[in-house]
């Protein structure tokens, strides 16, 4: 070892022992922040990292939450209600457990507060929402999947701590290819023997080197039909099926483009690139007037971010309500639908790898960007009178997300970061074409990407690209070699949400169900790895699968 080497060495060293702070400075007994140390450290505060941490509990070892979020569920408990579940029989483990308890609120009276349970249509997508025989529910409101999370943290008395968010220039201090410790901005430093990075952006596991992959890759990469880009793939209904100009006046090129429209070439088809499918926020919304705040006018409002909006109305297209996904109690969970719609299409790109005030500007953009196109159609004169007057009988709800002006707290990040780790999940896996060894899980929803770009055609007209909806089939299994990166990169870690998958590939994994399951799987290996004093790459797959099993995992 170099003397270089050695002051490094020994610099870590008391970085851990919490003599000196991150940078190498020797703190005061005064102002000293104690290293906190558990089994296993688990970053983010999404569902994927409570079912974790519950499983880690539950196999008898410490755990510490280290959540940048102060809400904790992730999009589960930020609006998605309407669960995206493809065939629910493969849903079990803790998983299963999240929906039994939300069946356990919604069989009380007192969870009815604005509609009465007989009232409530009870359809969920292919069985009825409220499945009373499996004692299972699947659609809700915000607030009750977030008590869901609460109660288990509460009873397995989890440590969580919230708002603390990782250092990623500074943060992560690695050893042999480990990962020793972790500090968060606030100069909070965790120490563990193995770490879960279950952020949707993926930070903890780009901070410590591991490889991934942003965008879209090319058809040849991984063999795949539906990846990379996909002019011409009209899927869903998401597009513009009438003649749209893009101009600000019509077919005038010379009056220069509508906002959010670009001008460049959607590149060649099949080929990949670095844009990711759009973000939203999933709205909570209400048409019973007791519970109704009217929506609000952002500042910055501009009637042109929805000129398209104005023009496709024009064409007579009368689908705007189709996503308005009944929840009880009157409430909605209100997804984007059309060619133009809650969808804020090309502006997301550099979210996955901006920093913290980056991304804090881009959510900004994206709420605005909603807001906007809520009050548009409630208020603009452009609108059709029979829709404009239906409009106007919704708003948010004004029991939810009361901490934050009613608007959820978390923006659905589809895809950002993907791992490239020892086993890349890919649609020929999904679609059964190709073996996918030691499953630790199963999906069965649709490959789905939302529009990634909105472009102009060569005949001068506008048009949506990167919507794709593919079946797979039937339930596919998920390899437990997409939950960890190479051996070579990092031994100690798991990745649950940002899985080492292809973009299409993670079109059907990227489901809440699925990040639960996921989450439960890896804290399960983890144990494993801890009791053997292995890495994550040499868990013994057979016991895995056996633990799995007795846990309720579905796995095949």
């Amino acid at each position: 070892m170099t003397q270089s080497s050695k002051i490094k060495y020994l610099t870590l060293l008391l970085v851990i022992m919490g003599f000196m702070g991150p940078m190498g400075c020797k703190q005061s007994e005064k102002n000293r922040i104690p290293i906190a140390t558990a089994d296993i450290i688990i970053y983010g505060g999404t569902s994927a990292a409570i079912s974790a941490a519950v499983e880690a509990k539950r196999s008898g070892k410490s755990v510490i939450v280290v959540s940048p979020d102060v809400h904790l569920g992730g999009l589960s408990s930020g609006g998605l209600g309407f669960t995206d579940t493809g065939d629910k029989s493969v849903i079990g483990g803790l998983a299963r457990e999240f929906y039994q308890r939300v069946w356990n609120h919604y069989s009380t009276d007192e969870a009815w507060v604005w509609q009465k349970k007989e009232e409530y249509g009870n359809k969920g997508q292919g069985t009825p929402a409220m499945d009373g025989e499996n004692r299972t529910m699947w659609i809700f409101e915000p607030h009750v999947a977030e008590k869901v999370f609460e109660d288990w943290v509460r009873e397995e008395e989890i440590q969580v701590d919230r708002n603390e968010w990782l250092n990623r220039e500074q943060g992560v201090a690695m050893k042999d290819g480990k990962i020793v410790s972790i500090t968060t901005l606030s100069g909070k430093t965790y120490s563990s023997k193995i770490f879960l990075d279950a952020t949707y952006e993926g930070d903890l596991m780009a901070a410590a080197g591991v490889s991934y992959h942003v965008g879209r890759e090319g058809k040849e990469v991984y063999g795949e039909e539906w990846n990379g880009v996909q002019t011409g793939v009209l899927h869903h209904k998401h597009w513009f099926q009438s003649d749209i100009s893009p101009y600000r006046v019509p077919g005038d090129p010379s009056s220069g483009l509508l906002p959010r429209v670009s001008g460049e070439d959607p590149g060649e088809k099949y080929s990949g690139d670095d844009k990711i499918q759009a973000y939203c926020f999933r709205m909570c919304m209400t048409n019973h007037p007791e519970n109704r705040i009217p929506f609000p006018k952002p500042d910055d409002y501009d009637p042109l971010n929805y000129e398209l909006l104005a023009r496709v109305f024009e064409t007579g297209r009368k689908d705007w309500f189709e996503k308005f996904d009944a929840v009880p109690n009157h409430k909605t969970d209100t997804n984007n639908h059309g060619p133009l719609s809650s969808d804020n299409i090309g502006m997301n790109y550099d979210y996955p790898e901006a920093s913290y005030e980056r991304r804090k500007e881009i959510i900004m953009e994206h709420e605005n960007y909603q807001k906007g196109l809520l009050w548009f159609v409630a208020n603009d004169p452009r609108v059709p009178g029979d829709l404009q007057t239906e409009m106007q009988k919704w708003g948010l709800a004004k029991d939810e997300f009361t901490d934050n002006g009613n608007w959820p707290h978390q923006i659905y990040v589809r895809e950002a970061r993907r791992m490239i780790g020892e086993f890349v999940m890919t649609e020929n896996e999904l679609l059964k074409k190709s073996p996918t060894p030691n499953s630790i899980g199963m999906g069965s929803y649709t490959m789905d990407s939302h529009n990634v770009q909105r472009y102009i055609k060569p005949d001068g007209f506008v048009q949506n690209e990167g919507d794709i909806g593919v079946s797979t089939n039937g339930p596919y299994t998920i390899s437990y070699g997409s939950l960890v990166p190479k051996k070579d990169e990092c031994k100690n870690l798991l990745v649950p949400v940002c899985v080492s998958s292809s973009h299409i590939a993670f079109g059907s994994i990227r489901m809440e169900p699925v990040f639960m399951i996921l989450g439960q799987s890896a804290a399960t290996a983890a144990v494993l790895a801890i009791d053997a004093q292995t890495t994550v790459q040499e868990v013994d797959y057979d016991k895995l699968r056996g633990l799995l099993l007795a846990k309720g995992q579905i796995l095949e």
